[in-house]
């Protein structure tokens, strides 16, 4: 989907002080004028954690299983944490018995059932809401039932479809007791973004960043755009961890500047 319109992008959408999860404090919201919040975050500093740490978060909204991008981060032992929605589950049998061969790499977290963001009665990149926070709800328990069905551990953090959220789907989500997973770093733009735009954009990593990116579009740019960076990151000293390494109750910390100059979002997962 196209980046949205200049009038979208206008300074001046409400922040909005909310409980984000558990994580309380310690949130930074975009001035785009979109509906909703979108939080960015980036890792604290905890004895869990090593001083170099960076989290890869993947985003599987729907659509495919992109192998070349897993095989990349199993051949450079790289952990990630994967927001997977119920729809892809469901449509990659095979994407998720190869993440559960991996255990030490990848774990399993909350991206909602059917892909519909958390905004009541709103639209998002061309997605539409729940009418109601019933709706917010089913989202949530039908991600969170379909990740346990598969033999892991129930989630313990929430990304909804689109990173941004009301008040009251915030306040759904921590009563659920679980945390919502912001970024500070945009890797891909929802998988559109092209190899040298990924590389470029990972390349500017530093210990701490919360990295957002997508392993559902094998036909994008981001399995390249990885492997062309990951060299480097790693002989930087950088280590990859997953959200899991966060310690409960321990908030994230807000990111210092926007994680890239305009999101983009494909809908169709």
């Amino acid at each position: 989907m196209e980046a949205p319109s200049p009038n979208r992008r206008q300074a001046g959408a409400r922040l909005l002080g909310c409980l984000c999860g558990s994580t309380g404090p310690g949130l930074a919201w975009s001035a785009l004028a979109l509906p909703g919040v979108e939080p960015r975050h980036r890792l604290p500093r905890a004895e869990t954690l090593p001083p170099l740490a960076v989290a890869l978060t993947l985003d599987a909204c729907g659509g495919a299983f992109d192998h070349t991008l897993i095989d990349t981060l199993i051949q450079r032992r790289v952990a990630a944490t994967v927001f997977t929605t119920a729809r892809w589950l469901r449509g990659n049998p095979q994407g998720l018995r190869t993440l559960l061969a991996h255990p030490t790499l990848f774990e399993l977290e909350n991206h909602g059932a059917e892909h519909r963001p958390a905004l009541v009665g709103a639209t998002l990149y061309g997605m539409h809401g729940p009418a109601d926070l019933a709706g917010v709800e089913r989202e949530i328990n039908g991600g969170a039932a379909a990740i346990t069905a598969t033999g892991q551990p129930a989630p313990r953090w929430f990304r909804g479809a689109g990173a941004r959220y009301d008040a009251a789907s915030l306040q759904l989500i921590a009563q659920r007791g679980l945390r919502v997973a912001g970024y500070s770093l945009n890797a891909d733009d929802g998988a559109t973004a092209a190899a040298a735009t990924v590389e470029r954009r990972l390349l500017a990593a530093q210990a701490g960043d919360v990295i957002l990116a997508h392993m559902n579009k094998p036909a994008g740019g981001t399995a390249e755009g990885l492997a062309a960076a990951l060299p480097a990151l790693q002989q930087r000293g950088l280590q990859f961890v997953r959200l899991s390494q966060v310690p409960p109750g321990l908030a994230l910390l807000p990111a210092e500047t926007p994680a890239a100059p305009a999101r983009r979002h494909n809908p169709a997962g």
